[in-house]
């Protein structure tokens, strides 16, 4: 497994927010019985930073707190007989699935932590399953896929241990 963290922006969390990452990456794939070794990008950015990517890439103007780039063109969630098919998705040296980039806004995390009245941990925690999700084919286009992801990130957290109170 690898995970690549960079820390582009200063952080001050009271938790080892490498340790927690490889926490809720490897708890994700784990939960969603994913069947290869996976390598996942996670990159900590400012407010400014994530604003000017989510323009670049998605031709939105605005913050936001987490973006994901996933490598595999999934069909639909998890669909893992389809990964077979595609012949650049595993890296080269190390034969892993290239599940893709997330990038994380620091700022956010911590604005949010207090406006839904968690700790940084528990937002961190979330914003990197809530990605890890994407990565791996959901999405929360409709009404009935918001509620499938939601589902999935609250049993995910409930199954790696990190709650609300943390």
């Amino acid at each position: 497994m690898t995970i690549e963290i960079n820390e582009e922006v200063e952080t001050s969390f009271d938790f080892d927010l490498k340790e927690v990452a490889h926490q809720v990456i490897n708890g994700v794939l784990d939960f969603e019985k994913f069947p290869y070794e996976a390598d996942v990008s996670l990159t900590l950015v400012s407010s400014e930073d994530i604003q000017t990517i989510n323009k670049e890439q998605r031709e939105m103007d605005k913050v936001t707190d987490v973006l994901s780039f996933p490598m595999i063109p999934w069909s639909s969630p998890v669909c893992y007989e389809e990964l077979e098919t595609f012949d650049d998705i595993f890296h080269p040296e190390t034969g892993e699935a290239m599940l893709g980039d997330i990038v994380l806004c620091v700022p956010k995390v911590i604005a949010q932590a207090l406006e839904f009245g968690h700790s940084k941990k528990r937002e961190y925690a979330f914003l990197i399953a809530h990605s890890m999700l994407h990565l791996l084919g959901y999405d929360h286009e409709d009404e009935d896929e918001r509620i499938q992801m939601e589902n999935r990130q609250k049993e995910i957290l409930e199954y790696i241990g990190i709650t609300r109170e943390d």
